[in-house]
């Protein structure tokens, strides 16, 4: 076998508001390997300023794991278990390597395009009007389902934005979910938590910043919100007991993105640690290109998921790489006849 990979720059097609500022690009690494006439890849998807695995020597452990390729996956592994989008890459160029085609990694009747997968309405921080306007093109294009950043703009416009929904909407009609990516104070979280849940909103994530677990906890068990964790769960991969760490916070829900929690492996211990704690989750994509996409929409689908993911990113680049998947209303589709056509 042999490995090699390429250093690629997406360009979103409009910044991207987050509360850590706005993005105009979005760095991401491909794992290419050859073997026997076929070739497999997979996203390294690093996640600037978010990943555990933002470190000087990420590039290092990337040529590590090129010389490395044939050693006994354990040792990969145990090597790689700091750097979660490695580990997702490494995952998905080996499955793509072994698949009958490279982009079709878990063969389902999503693949056959027989079945969707319900996703969010994502709403991007912003000016007032801006995110207004976001919000009308999502409800006019079918979204039962919204997802607001919050956290960057006045706390009252972003109610008012949350008054306008419910306007028009009850919560049996629209379920909105809130993003906060850690931009309230402890001491003023249980107060605006409150004011939100007037709102009759389904969640809110990651309200305080991540790392304050005594703190966490007590909103956790106060809040009249459910709280959902996500940034929170960066970082604790392997040697590390997940169903602990949610008996002792009790969050209402997890949020899962396999290139940030890693990989297709460490996603699989969270969801076994909510289900025994009967803590509910969902899967979210990090900023992949398509190719990353891909794999984490029909990993998704053969976990039996019930409820709507956040997996509706791949219209915001201008660069992307054509795909078989598309969104129809507020899911999103596989067309088999397509294929995945990555160039770099």
């Amino acid at each position: 076998m042999k490995a090699r990979f390429v250093k690629y720059i997406l360009n979103f097609k409009q910044p991207a508001g987050t509360s850590r500022g706005i993005l105009k690009t979005k760095e991401t690494f491909f794992l290419i390997l050859e073997h026997a006439g076929k070739t497999g890849y997979g996203e390294c998807n690093l996640f600037k300023g978010l990943s555990a695995d933002d470190r000087p020597d990420y590039e290092d452990k990337l040529h590590w794991l090129i010389k490395n390729i044939r050693q006994n996956p354990e040792i990969i592994l145990n090597e790689l278990q700091d750097y979660s989008s490695l580990i997702f890459g490494w995952e998905t160029a080996l499955k793509s390597l072994e698949s009958e085609q490279p982009h079709l990694l878990y063969p389902s009747v999503f693949t056959e395009g027989k079945a969707g997968i319900a996703i969010n309405g994502l709403i991007w921080m912003g000016a007032k009007d801006f995110m207004f306007s976001q919000i009308k093109a999502k409800l006019q294009a079918g979204f039962k389902v919204i997802k607001l950043k919050i956290g960057a703009i006045n706390f009252e416009d972003e109610l008012d934005l949350l008054k306008y929904i419910r306007r028009q909407f009850s919560p049996d009609d629209v379920e909105i979910r809130v993003d906060a990516n850690g931009a309230f104070s402890p001491e003023e979280a249980l107060e605006k938590l409150k004011r939100l849940s007037e709102f009759e909103l389904h969640s809110i994530e990651q309200p305080i910043k991540a790392g304050q677990l005594e703190k966490l906890s007590e909103l956790c068990e106060k809040t009249p919100l459910p709280i959902a964790l996500d940034e929170e769960l960066i970082g604790y991969n392997h040697l590390f007991d997940k169903q602990k760490f949610l008996e002792k916070i009790k969050p209402q829900y997890i949020i899962i993105k396999p290139a940030l929690h890693g990989g297709f492996i460490g996603t699989d211990s969270w969801i076994n640690a909510a289900e025994n704690t009967r803590t509910g989750w969902w899967i979210t994509s990090a900023l992949e290109s398509n190719v990353g996409l891909n794999a984490i929409a029909q990993y998704t689908f053969q976990k039996g998921v019930k409820v709507p993911q956040g997996l509706g990113t791949g219209g915001l680049f201008t660069n992307n790489f054509s795909s078989p998947l598309y969104i129809k209303k507020d899911e999103l589709w596989y067309h088999p006849e397509r294929e995945l056509i990555f160039k770099v």
